[in-house]
């Protein structure tokens, strides 16, 4: 297994946990981009980045992840250098949509791919199939697909009635590795 002293993997069974969290992480990345651009501040990052980890789980755990698996590297560590990363693809269309550019621009632009901005497509459609509440995901598809105000959309999620913060499904789901 790969390891040096500023890098370590670490193994896993959990396929599927690993798969949802490479690719969601790269959604809510978009969304702090945004949250950046509208200058919300690090307050608004971190409960974007908490948030948003809940609701990933919620989603991997419903398609059979194991939610310990988003408490790791696979998980938080990988989301949280996305979501904070200055070099984070994601992040910067994010943060591009925030300041006022238009996706079009944006993407003509950019040399490489921003996974979310497909991504996001997907992880609504799963998530209505599904039947799991994502209000972050469903925001960022859309600012990315419909058109909706970038501003709009992240204070009406900010502004979401408050609930149990962790959910009771994902704690129920969790499996020793």
């Amino acid at each position: 297994m790969l390891s040096t002293t500023r890098f370590r993997c670490y193994r896993t069974t959990d396929v599927t946990g690993v798969e949802m969290g490479g690719a969601l992480k790269n959604v809510l990345a978009i969304a702090c981009g945004i949250c950046d651009g509208l200058n919300f501040g690090n307050n608004g990052r971190a409960a974007l980045i908490t948030r948003g980890l809940n609701e990933i789980t919620r989603l991997a755990v419903a398609k059979g992840a194991n939610p310990l698996t988003m408490g790791g590297l696979a998980g938080m560590g990988d989301l949280v250098l996305t979501c904070t990363g200055d070099l984070s693809r994601n992040r910067t269309v994010g943060l591009r949509i925030g300041r006022g550019e238009r996706l079009a621009d944006i993407t003509k632009s950019m040399t490489a791919v921003a996974e979310g901005v497909l991504t996001s497509r997907s992880a609504d459609q799963l998530a209505r199939r599904l039947g799991v509440e994502c209000p972050i995901i469903n925001g960022i598809y859309r600012v990315i697909h419909e058109g909706a105000d970038p501003r709009g959309v992240t204070e009406e999620v900010m502004s979401r009635a408050l609930k149990q913060e962790v959910d009771q499904f994902v704690l129920s789901s969790a499996k020793p590795t």
